[in-house]
């Protein structure tokens, strides 16, 4: 392989990756908690328990039932986020659930925040393209077919997880959001 395709293929992953990590190391927490984040924070240091948990099938009623019993998290629209992220992304393959009983949360699927760090602040302002509008999710969905999005590279469950947690959680409030994410 030539040394411009490698730079360029490390670039690419670099750029993949890199909101992800910001995501993860409190740049971002100024946005509510996607799903992934919510069950992590819950069964911290209870691999077992995680993985048992993500290989539940249950609809997005059942998921709430399961996430409103003894207050599991902070508030109501957590545990929305939480059962709409499950809904669409639980059970998973034993693969997966093997993987997360030994302790690789990279297991579990990607939530919503996730999604949105990684793919919306690439072309147009996180501030005014994302965390400051209010819309359901059929809409959030919509925008999947816009010409400018068609090519993300989401799946039709990520795109599903994406517009759910989008729906539950923005808009953010003003001054939520950190100046330097504002424009």
């Amino acid at each position: 392989m030539r040394s411009g395709t490698v730079k360029a293929l490390a670039l690419g992953l670099l750029l993949v990756t890199t909101p992800i990590l910001h995501a993860q190391t409190g740049q971002y927490d100024f946005m509510p908690s996607g799903g992934r984040t919510l069950l992590t924070d819950l069964f911290a240091g209870d691999s077992a328990a995680l993985a048992e948990t993500a290989s539940r099938s249950a609809d997005r009623a059942e998921w709430l039932d399961w996430a409103l019993v003894e207050g599991r998290f902070a508030d109501d629209r957590a545990a929305e986020t939480f059962a709409a992220y499950a809904a669409f992304n639980f059970p998973l393959t034993s693969d997966q659930r093997d993987a997360l009983a030994s302790g690789d949360l990279d297991a579990l699927p990607l939530d919503g925040k996730d999604l949105a760090i990684a793919h919306c602040q690439f072309c147009h302002s996180f501030f005014s393209g994302y965390l400051m509008i209010k819309r359901e999710e059929p809409a959030w969905l919509g925008t999947f077919n816009a010409p400018f999005h068609t090519e993300i590279k989401m799946t039709e469950i990520e795109r599903k997880t994406f517009a759910a947690y989008s729906a539950l959680n923005m808009p953010l409030k003003f001054e939520d959001v950190p100046p330097e994410l504002r424009f």
